[in-house]
C-alpha cells in the first residue's frame, strides 16, 4: 500500500462528496486506502458515506473529539501507532480536509516527490481558495514568540515582503518556489510513515488548529525536512466546518496558541515574555469573539491564521 489518507469530516457532506469524487479521479499508479472519520456529524454525513461511498473505510465516532483525536482514530485504523513493522505499513499518510478538491495527478506527483527525496517526512502543495488566491497557512514557520509578535503586531502586513517581519506566513517567499519550511497545514499534509511512526500520532491536547505545526515541529525535530512543494495545487475552499460553530472555532484557535507556546517554548522564554504572552492570548481571544459576533454569517472566520 503506497498511500493511507485519513478525511475528518463534520457537518460538511457535500464537500465530502467533491473530495471524494477527486480522489477517484486521481491518476498515476498509486494504490491507496481513503478513511472517512465522522465526527460525530448531524447532517447525515456518516449514513451517506456508507450508501454511496462502500470503498471507504468509515468510522463513525459517537462525541466529536476534535480534529486530532478524529485523525488519530484514522490513522490507527490504517496502522499507525501500533508500533508495528514499517513494512505492515502504508508508505504515506495524508491528512486531508473534506474541502479540497484535487487535481487527478496531485496525488501521484506528491507521492513520486517524496519517492525522490528520501530526507523529507513531511510535503504540502500550493493550496488556494476559491478566489485563486494563495491560502496563507499552506506553508509556515513556527510560531515562536518573535513570530506571533510581528503577526498580531501587524508589521507582518505591513512588511509582507521582509525575511523578519513575514515569517508566520511565509510571506517573503515566492509562492511558486519549492521551499524547506517549518510547516504545512492539516488540509493537505502527507508524511512519511517511518517519520509519523517516529514522532507519534496528533497530540490530543488540540481540540482544532495547532496540531499539525506540533506534529510537523515534532517530525522535524527527529531531523526531517518539511517541504512546500507547488508544483502541485489544491483547492481548499476552507472553514467551512469552523464556520458552523464560529466561536468554538476561534476559542479553540487561541487555546492552540497557548498550548504551542506552553509546550515548546515556555521552558526557555524569558518569565516577562511568558506573563505578557499569559496576558496577551485571552485578550486576542476576547476581541476576535467581538468582532466575530459583529459579522454577519457570510463573514464568519477563524481568528488571524
Amino acid at each position: 500500500m503506497d498511500l493511507a489518507i485519513i478525511i475528518v469530516n463534520y457537518n460538511t457532506r457535500d464537500l465530502l462528496h467533491r473530495c471524494l469524487q477527486s480522489i477517484r479521479q486521481s491518476t498515476g499508479d498509486v494504490a491507496l486506502k481513503v478513511v472517512v472519520v465522522d465526527n460525530d456529524s448531524t447532517d447525515g454525513s456518516a449514513a451517506w458515506v456508507q450508501a454511496e461511498h462502500p470503498w471507504i473505510k468509515l468510522i463513525a465516532s459517537n462525541r466529536n473529539g476534535g480534529y486530532a483525536y478524529a485523525n488519530n482514530l484514522g490513522l490507527r485504523a490504517a496502522g499507525f501507532g501500533r508500533n508495528r513493522f514499517l513494512a505492515a505499513l502504508p508508505r504515506y499518510a495524508l491528512l486531508l480536509n473534506p474541502d479540497t478538491v484535487l487535481p487527478a495527478e496531485a496525488l501521484a506527483k506528491m507521492v513520486a516527490f517524496m519517492d525522490a527525496h528520501l530526507d523529507v517526512g513531511v510535503a504540502g502543495p500550493k493550496l488556494v481558495r476559491e478566489d485563486g488566491a494563495l491560502d496563507k497557512a499552506c506553508r509556515r514557520a513556527f510560531p515562536t514568540p518573535e513570530v506571533v509578535f510581528y503577526h498580531v503586531s501587524g508589521l507582518g502586513r505591513f512588511f509582507p515582503r521582509s525575511p523578519r517581519f513575514g515569517r508566520y506566513n511565509l510571506t517573503h517567499l515566492d509562492v511558486d518556489a519549492q521551499a524547506d519550511v517549518d510547516a504545512v497545514v492539516g488540509a493537505f499534509m502527507l508524511m512519511r510513515s517511518e517519520a509519523l511512526e517516529q514522532a507519534g500520532l496528533l497530540d490530543e491536547a488540540f481540540f482544532m488548529y495547532g496540531e499539525d505545526l506540533d506534529l510537523c515541529y515534532r517530525i522535524k525535530e527527529r531531523g526531517w525536512r518539511v517541504v512546500y512543494y507547488p508544483a502541485v495545487t489544491v483547492l481548499h475552499i476552507k472553514g467551512a466546518a469552523s464556520r458552523q460553530a464560529s466561536g468554538r472555532a476561534i476559542t479553540a484557535f487561541y487555546d492552540a496558541m497557548r498550548i504551542f507556546h506552553n509546550k515548546h517554548y515556555r521552558a526557555q522564554t524569558f518569565f516577562l515574555v511568558n506573563w505578557c504572552i499569559d496576558l496577551a492570548v485571552p485578550i486576542l481571544r476576547s476581541v476576535a469573539l467581538l468582532r466575530d459576533a459583529l459579522r454577519s454569517p457570510q463573514r464568519k472566520r477563524v481568528g488571524s491564521a
